[in-house]
């Protein structure tokens, strides 16, 4: 089955000595080396992408000749272009594959959309302890309580009962202080931050750590945003660096920094909003896991420090709850909570009023706080779990990357690359993934990182799921 049509978004550098056609092949060669794009996805047309990245058409079809050249795509009528799958990949169209084929046996059962593989994959949750009976009831009572309400469009803003039950939370678990009047609900970080582009004056020039939340750096792409990338330290984002880059806007996850794990200490978040203080900029606060945190004392959001109104918050249920809710939400600075609620006044609320009231009763009745706690007790086992199982299968071979907080980790696997494995792993049964994606030019991640989330495994999965990784990568 072929799936959806795909976006490409490369860092094409016209200055580069390398022309752009051949930027191009090597970044699609890469994203298809290291999992990203995977068999049978469907690639823009030679137009579509050419339009996309504002190049011109030659560039674009010169790169996919190259492609098909050497096994790595292949066009076909009525279908499109299409990857193919790397154990299949031909020499010139020949027919001749590029490495023989793997023996049958014990590696060739368990292939990457085999139903029994153990998926590692970032962003699942789980869904055993889920309280289906108690969200089944929320979800009846909004539909018996308030009628009108919940058939019709909703609120633009959000539920009204909901946005003072999120302020509640936000005071009592990440010192946030704000009123129901500064929260904005939306369907999603991704649809947060375009809203944000859309309708609040917005800089042009947007800062982004780097490596960075890749969903993100795609919205601002789409909306012409010019993304400066700012490296990171062993504190999180550079502000020395941010200082020198002129940007009137940041994006950052400084709870958990997104991939690499790092939890930003309170010395730099000071230094990060007297960057915002002194400049005028805004920065733009990801707080996307702080719920599960394993190490350490908590930190306060850094909203919850904000004395001088810079800091926009974005929170999510996506984590915390069900990545099917579609909610999330923001908190914005007074100076920009009234300018966008007037600017939106020809936009319908994107989030199911149904689903925004059943989330409020949950709430009310105390739901969800106890759903948070039982899923921080259940993920911190799994974290033991995997960190004791990778400590003692591995050994010294490996390190570990981002283990204080959150629901992934990176594994840097000594002297090994992703694409090996990541099919290594496959062939045992076993899916982890490239976190290359996240990187602004992603041959710039280490080839030896190797993500992997663990929030979706049962522990005696995630024990077995590291012993097959044993066996694939070291035996």
């Amino acid at each position: 089955m072929v799936r959806e049509l795909i976006s490409l978004t490369p860092d094409l550098d016209k200055q580069n000595k390398s022309p752009l056609y051949h930027q191009l092949y090597a970044y699609i060669r890469r994203q298809i080396e290291g999992g990203v794009l995977r068999e049978n996805e469907r690639l823009p047309s030679i137009r579509q992408l050419a339009s996309h990245l504002n190049v011109s058409k030659n560039t674009v079809e010169t790169a996919y000749q190259q492609l098909m050249a050497e096994g790595y795509i292949q066009s076909r009528l009525r279908s499109g272009i299409q990857v193919l799958p790397m154990e299949k990949l031909t020499l010139g169209g020949s027919g001749i594959t590029s490495g023989a084929e793997p023996e049958r046996g014990e590696h060739e059962g368990a292939r990457r959309d085999e139903p029994d593989a153990i998926d590692f994959e970032y962003g699942d949750v789980d869904r055993e302890r889920f309280p289906v009976k108690a969200w089944k009831k929320c979800l009846a009572d909004a539909l018996n309580d308030r009628f009108d309400e919940v058939y019709g469009y909703g609120e633009r803003q959000g539920h009204f009962g909901l946005r003072n039950e999120i302020a509640r939370y936000l005071y009592q678990s990440r010192g946030v202080v704000c009123s129901p009047g500064r929260i904005f609900l939306s369907a999603g970080t991704q649809q947060s931050v375009s809203l944000l582009c859309q309708l609040l004056p917005l800089a042009d020039r947007v800062a982004m750590e780097e490596p960075g939340y890749n969903g993100v750096r795609a919205v601002f792409a789409n909306h012409g945003r010019e993304i400066v990338p700012i490296p990171l330290d062993e504190d999180g984002l550079r502000v020395d660096r941010l200082r020198m880059c002129g940007a009137k806007a940041v994006y950052v996850t400084p709870s958990h920094q997104f991939p690499s794990g790092i939890v930003m200490p309170v010395r730099r978040r000071a230094q990060l909003l007297q960057w915002a203080y002194e400049s005028g900029g805004f920065i733009l606060e990801d707080d996307y896991d702080s719920e599960f945190r394993y190490q350490g004392q908590p930190i306060p959001a850094l909203k919850a420090m904000d004395a001088g109104d810079r800091v926009i918050y974005l929170g999510t249920f996506s984590k915390s709850f069900l990545p099917g809710a579609r909610l999330s939400y923001m908190v914005l600075p007074e100076s920009l909570a009234r300018v966008y609620e007037r600017q939106m006044q020809p936009y319908s609320q994107a989030v199911s009023p149904l689903i925004q009231t059943a989330v409020y009763l949950f709430m009310r009745g105390g739901g969800f706080e106890g759903h948070v706690r039982k899923m921080r007790t259940l993920y911190q086992s799994r974290h033991r779990t995997l960190i004791r199982s990778i400590q003692e299968y591995f050994g010294g071979r490996v390190g570990i990357i981002g283990q204080k907080s959150g629901i992934h980790l990176i594994l840097d696997v000594y002297g090994r690359s992703a694409p090996e494995l990541i099919d290594l792993a496959s062939r045992h049964g076993v899916k982890v993934y490239s976190p290359a994606i996240h990187w602004t030019d992603p041959a710039q991640c280490p080839e030896s990182y190797v993500l992997l989330g663990f929030a979706g495994v049962n522990e005696e999965r995630i024990g077995e799921g590291i012993i097959r990784l044993r066996r694939a990568w070291f035996e």
